[in-house]
């Protein structure tokens, strides 16, 4: 596999060399260290991210080869991230490969947003393009005046990319009281037509509202966690996928100098944790999970909050999810001397477990495309989605050139 990309980035470059090819992107240098008594680093990479168009016509190409070396672990990493035919017709278009599709309205929460999967293998902080995995895909877009139907067809499934086991930000697993034995023999979804995944939606854009309607046919991307009772009273944990079928909608409607947004998603049949074993530690149960959010510009500072919410239906005690989850997220920004420095505060808060992540950030632009970012990532709480963190505090200095 890593012969085939390597003579495929090699054509690519050739091509780009001998044919009128409209290339950008950015190198990036990008070190982060823990700010423990050691300040043992956390991260040490250079990346080249590199993107080529070309087409004429009807026909365009794009691809986006990621050359990454990761200083920490003395490897070279050569990937793309997408790879693409744009074909156009007079009412519709029509992509065909490697691509990364994006729906709904949320900023830094993924509620409709689930057709590309994500790559957590540091937890969320990549930018978001680069925390999407890219899907082997159709996707067809068909125009109807102010209004678009996209119809995306996925012939092999892609999980969730997951941390190692030995990262820092590797998830914490439930205390059980017995011994575990883990088995994977169930977790592949097999190649075939009957296990591809399809989605629907349908967008249109108005003076008064913007609006999205979408369904989908998908395979949930995280497995659940099956628990079997063995003869030596140990416990064999076998994670498999499962298929989860969802319907959504999302909308934004100016509202004077600012823009109100929503977004909602109702899934089916979603395989939630339980500590009741004689349903081998799974429940399956409808949920809702929504988001409503404010965008404004206040004394010239851009600010963005969002309420997000899952609520699991029929809800039972011996579920490892609370009934009721919910997440509030803060967005500031500001710009000074002329848009050349650029502060910047997100913040996520879990009110079910009080605990929190702040990103604060500085970017400077030292020259025309070379950027210098230097931001820190504080997490508060001691459980939760965000406290199970809390040794992970850091700092991080970003130098990137755009070209």
């Amino acid at each position: 596999m890593k012969r085939l990309l390597t003579i495929t980035l090699m054509s690519l470059c050739t091509l780009s060399a001998v044919a009128q090819v409209d290339h950008n992107g950015f190198v990036r240098s990008y070190l982060g260290a823990l700010t423990g008594q050691n300040g043992d680093y956390a991260v040490s990479q250079n990346t080249l991210d590199w993107r080529l168009s070309y087409g004429k016509s009807e026909v365009r190409l794009f691809a986006n080869p990621i050359f990454q070396y990761d200083a920490l672990k003395s490897e070279v990493d050569l990937s793309l991230r997408q790879a693409y035919l744009d074909i156009y017709f007079a009412d519709f278009d029509l992509r065909v490969g490697k691509q990364q599709i994006i729906w709904g309205k949320a900023d830094g929460v993924f509620i409709t947003d689930i057709i590309s999967p994500r790559d957590l293998s540091e937890f969320l902080m990549p930018d978001f393009e680069e925390i999407r995995i890219g899907v082997n895909a159709f996707k067809l877009n068909y125009y109807l005046d102010n209004s678009t139907l996209e119809a995306v067809w996925i012939p092999i499934f892609q999980p969730t990319i997951q941390a190692e086991v030995n990262s820092i930000w590797a998830p914490q697993m439930p205390a059980y009281p017995f011994a575990v034995n883990l088995d994977e023999s169930a977790m592949k979804v097999e190649d075939r037509l009957s296990n591809s995944e399809i989605a629907l939606k349908y967008s249109a854009l108005g003076s008064v509202i913007d609006y999205e309607l979408m369904a989908a046919y998908l395979w949930d991307d995280n497995p659940a966690m099956h628990i079997f009772m063995q003869m030596d009273n140990s416990l064999l944990l076998k994670p498999e996928y499962h298929r989860l079928p969802m319907a959504g909608a999302s909308f934004g409607k100016p509202v004077g100098g600012a823009v109100i947004r929503g977004e909602a998603a109702y899934y089916l049949g979603k395989m939630f944790s339980s500590e009741d074993l004689s349903s081998n530690g799974i429940k399956e149960k409808d949920y809702l999970h929504y988001l409503f959010g404010y965008d404004h510009n206040w004394f010239g500072v851009n600010t963005s909050v969002q309420l997000i919410q899952e609520f699991i239906l029929d809800y039972e005690d011996k579920i490892r999810n609370d009934e009721l989850s919910s997440t509030l997220t803060f967005l500031a920004s500001k710009e000074f001397l002329r848009d050349t420095l650029r502060l910047e505060l997100l913040t996520y808060y879990g009110i079910n477990n009080s605990d929190a992540l702040l990103r604060p950030k500085i970017m400077y632009d030292l020259a025309d495309g070379f950027e210098i970012l230097l931001g820190a990532n504080v997490f508060l709480g001691d459980e939760g989605n965000l406290g199970q963190y809390s040794q992970n505090d850091m700092l991080y200095l970003k130098l990137r050139y755009d070209f």
